[in-house]
């Protein structure tokens, strides 16, 4: 499984297109998968469980609807999270990393989007039961079949990366990281994926930003407005591009459905902010000067 960034520099992320969302209609998933394209947004974040293990199936419709050839656009998927739903009978929510439920995730996922290979497959939360040897020999049936290109996780330590990568290489991580959600800059996390050249993706790339007032909001807001006459960008587009200037080359998945937004977002990947303006983002989101 070879890494090659074939990905976009921004991610679409699909968990708000289904029923934990927006709810589109088949319609509106293939021209906002076309408006994606058209902008430059090729690739696309899904996980089995969202929208109750159903968004996956309403965007494989979509796909097909759409017209959009396989090969220009890219696929990311996870699996593992056995889900408290009406789609899974489970008592409890847990983790389930045997080879036959990997394997048989990922053919699901490739059922539901109508596809026959996934980009890249991620194993979606740790678990303290994962076995590597068990872990690798799923992988390596996945790939050998071409039924996944690249094998990656998500909200991994580097330690558990380490876990995994005694039996089975790992070339990505998909974590939280934003301007106020900033830990895997200092625990080792983006460190990890730097040495070993894996292909690192942000969820919630704008954190708490939008959410609601605080003083680091405010903090941050202040700042904002005092670098926006010189960027000509909105606020969404500054913290996407405050990200982007992580050495890590960190992929944002952003989560809006709106076709505006999404295509703005790109904008954020045209500019190289400044360093002392990253550090002036920094300190205000940390509310103190750095160390």
């Amino acid at each position: 499984m070879k890494n090659e960034n074939s990905y976009s520099r921004i991610i679409a992320g699909a968990m708000t297109w289904g029923n934990w969302g927006k709810k589109m209609s088949t319609t509106e998933m293939a021209e906002l998968i076309n408006h994606c394209k058209d902008h430059g947004l090729s690739s696309f974040d899904h996980a089995d469980i969202y929208g109750g293990y159903g968004t996956e199936e309403e965007f494989g419709k979509a796909l097909t609807h759409s017209g959009a050839k396989r090969e220009s656009i890219q696929l990311i998927s996870k699996c593992g999270i056995q889900y408290i739903c009406e789609a899974r009978e489970n008592k409890v929510k847990h983790y389930d990393y045997s080879k036959e439920y990997i394997i048989w995730s990922a053919e699901e996922s490739l059922r539901k989007l109508q596809t026959d290979y996934l980009d890249l497959f991620l194993l979606h939360r740790p678990s303290p039961l994962m076995q590597p040897e068990e872990i690798a020999e799923a992988i390596s049936q996945l790939a050998q079949s071409g039924k996944i290109k690249e094998f990656g996780v998500s909200n991994f330590t580097d330690s558990q990366i380490a876990l995994i990568e005694t039996a089975v290489p790992v070339r990505a991580n998909q974590v939280e990281f934003s301007i106020t959600s900033s830990d895997v800059m200092f625990d080792g996390t983006l460190d990890d994926c730097m040495i070993h050249k894996r292909k690192a993706m942000a969820w919630s790339p704008l954190g708490g930003y939008f959410r609601g007032e605080n003083e680091q909001n405010s903090r941050i807001e202040a700042v904002i407005k005092e670098l926006q006459p010189k960027y000509q960008l909105n606020a969404s587009q500054l913290l996407l591009a405050w990200i982007l200037k992580h050495p890590a080359d960190v992929h944002p998945v952003v989560g809006t459905t709106n076709p505006n937004r999404l295509a703005d977002s790109l904008k954020a990947a045209e500019i190289e902010m400044d360093l002392e303006d990253w550090f002036l983002l920094h300190t205000a989101s940390m509310g103190e000067k750095v160390p």
